[in-house]
């Protein structure tokens, strides 16, 4: 079963796939003029220089089922700053060569743009539910923008499963996995604890969800920059020549033995894509759910807050991770994931090393799960309104109580084919995700159009009530 399963994994994740998010990406970058890199004072601008001042006020003004959009931000954070962060960098450079990093800032680079579109467009064909909660995501666009509810149908579907095994089972391993080996905290403990905390800020819905992601991820994504600053600091004077290697690698050709070169590079830009992938998730569709719930918003500000959001995971989390690895390990250490990042913050910072990476790993873990549930919420929700059961509370209940066991589950086993299968449903999510925003892309409007649309007094409000 494993090498059916492995099979399968490859063909979804292969070389095509990876050209397919690089080719959405790269439309998205044409077509908005690069805003990516000549805007870079405006989406700034609209999202981290729009914290100071008003949040109180914004607050307030929020409605039922809404939250600010700094909290939406925040819980998208939750759900992309992850073990991938940690464990998937450090899988990166020792798979691909330091030439990994330079490849995970393309991902990135053009990974923001279609974040952009995927927020966007959520935001554009999102409507609220008779509970009064906004139920947006790709299922959405997909059903009321492309007029295929059968794929949002099979989107949903991918997501939910997703949402059980990537968001729940898999996040919640690592969880006891690290207490385990960091701690000496047995499976069983971790379980108890996991899914008590994780009932805890779920059972309060999307509100609560968000206001705890507001509090955990600065803190705990501020604490692991920081200390990632102190390492590489400490090892100043390699920055330089590291940095050249990156950009020598990545670009890696030998005058001797073209296939064996070709394949070195091939290493580089795979493993440096498809880690990009996982860990900003941009394609994916997830941050179009994940901002749904934002109010007194727009979706070109939302679009620039997801691109923020990639930002920040790949170009600053990852980064820091790889040239702490880069400085300390130099790869050369025979080591791997999780392992490897701890040994090289202990080699620097003593025992105190080892705990900041087993806390990162068990916090990112909690904020994705979390983040996660109210992804795999929505698009049960949207499942049932297909079905034409509407959305119940028994049937929110449901959800809440397999989403625990999941977690509970995720604990206690052993997860190496529910990696892969996960990661597939993954992967699966991307092509009808992807294949929507291309077609809908005349519906994405870009930040360079706004103040003339402002003149003309446009808004998007006849597609925000479902007809």
């Amino acid at each position: 079963m494993r090498a059916a399963v492995e099979m399968l994994h490859f063909l979804v994740w292969g070389p095509w796939t990876l050209g397919l998010f690089l080719g959405v990406g790269a439309w998205f970058t044409v077509r908005s003029g690069f805003f990516q890199f000549c805007g870079i004072r405006c989406w700034w601008k609209e999202t981290v220089g729009s914290l100071w001042g008003g949040g109180e006020k914004e607050r307030q003004r929020i409605g039922h089922g809404g939250i600010t959009r700094f909290q939406s931000a925040c819980t998208a954070l939750a759900a992309t700053i992850g073990t991938g962060n940690i464990v998937g960098v450090a899988t990166a450079l020792t798979a691909g060569g330091p030439g990994a990093l330079f490849w995970m800032w393309v991902s990135a680079a053009i990974g923001m743009m279609t974040a952009y579109a995927e927020t966007c467009l959520g935001q554009v064909y999102r409507y609220r539910r008779q509970d009064g909660e906004w139920m947006c995501g790709p299922m959405v666009y997909m059903d009321r923008g492309l007029g295929c509810p059968a794929i949002g149908t099979v989107y949903a579907l991918l997501a939910v499963l997703s949402s059980l095994g990537m968001g729940s089972m898999v996040q919640s391993n690592s969880i006891s996995g690290t207490l385990q080996f960091g701690a000496g905290i047995s499976p069983l403990v971790s379980a108890i604890a996991a899914t008590a905390l994780t009932g805890m800020v779920i059972l309060g819905g999307i509100r609560r969800i968000s206001r705890v992601s507001e509090r955990l991820m600065p803190v705990s994504a501020g604490i692991y920059v920081m200390f990632s600053l102190v390492v590489i600091l400490s090892c100043w004077e390699q920055v330089p020549a590291i940095l050249g290697n990156v950009f020598r690698e990545a670009f890696r050709f030998q005058s001797v033995g073209g296939g064996v070169s070709g394949f070195l590079l091939s290493r580089s830009v795979r493993y440096g894509l498809s880690r990009g992938v996982f860990s900003n998730e941009a394609g994916l569709g997830s941050l179009a759910v994940l901002h749904g719930a934002a109010e007194n918003t727009t979706p070109e500000q939302q679009g620039m807050w997801a691109m923020f959001e990639v930002f920040f995971d790949t170009v600053v989390v990852c980064t820091l991770t790889a040239l702490v690895i880069l400085c300390v390990g130099g790869g050369q250490t025979g080591m791997d994931g999780a392992a490897l990042t701890a040994f090289c913050f202990s080699a620097r910072l003593g025992a105190m090393g080892e705990i900041l990476v087993s806390g990162a790993m068990v916090v990112f873990a909690f904020a994705t799960i979390i983040a996660w549930y109210y992804l795999g919420r929505q698009s049960f929700g949207y499942l049932l309104e297909r079905l034409g059961r509407g959305w119940k509370r028994q049937w929110g209940d449901l959800y809440f109580l397999c989403y625990l066991l999941a977690v509970f589950i995720g604990c206690v086993s052993r997860l190496e084919i529910v990696w892969l299968i996960s990661d597939l449903w993954n992967g699966l999510m991307a092509y009808p995700n992807l294949l929507a925003i291309v077609w809908l892309s005349g519906k994405v409007r870009f930040p360079s159009t706004i103040a003339l649309d402002k003149c003309r007094g446009n808004e998007y409000t006849k597609d925000n009530k479902r007809e």
